[in-house]
C-alpha cells in the first residue's frame, strides 16, 4: 500500500520520466499507448503486464485495441497520485514492452 510519504511530487515525476521515455503523466497517472507488431503480440504484452502487476501488487488500468495496448498506473489508495510504486511498475512494463516488439507511442493518447 502507498502513503502519502510515497506520493512523487511534479518535479520528481519529471525526474522520472527523463529515465521513461515510453512514458507521460497526464492527470495523476503514467499513461502510454505500445503498438505491437500482432494482436497476438499485444496479447503477450497484456499477459507480461499482468504477470507485472501480481509480483507487485499494483494494477494498472489497461485498454486493448488490435495491437495496441494502452496502459495507466496510478496509486487509488494515495489518492489516485503517483507514487514510487507506479514508476516502479512502469519501468518494468517497458522491459517487457522492449521484450514483446512493442514501439511506444505516447504521443497517441487522447
Amino acid at each position: 500500500m502507498a502513503g502519502k510519504d510515497d506520493i512523487l511530487t511534479k518535479s520528481a515525476i519529471d525526474d522520472a520520466l527523463a529515465d521513461l521515455p515510453d512514458w507521460r503523466y497526464h492527470l495523476g497517472s503514467l499513461v502510454t499507448v505500445y503498438k505491437c507488431p500482432t494482436s497476438a503480440a499485444a496479447l503477450e504484452l497484456i499477459a507480461a503486464v499482468g504477470r507485472i502487476a501480481e509480483q507487485q501488487n499494483h494494477h494498472p488500468d489497461l485498454d486493448w485495441r488490435y495491437n495496441r495496448v494502452s496502459i495507466r498506473y496510478t496509486s487509488h489508495d494515495a489518492g489516485s497520485e503517483v507514487t514510487r510504486r507506479d514508476v516502479r511498475a512502469a519501468t518494468n512494463v517497458s522491459r517487457a514492452a522492449k521484450d514483446a516488439g512493442a514501439v511506444a507511442r505516447p504521443e497517441a493518447l487522447p
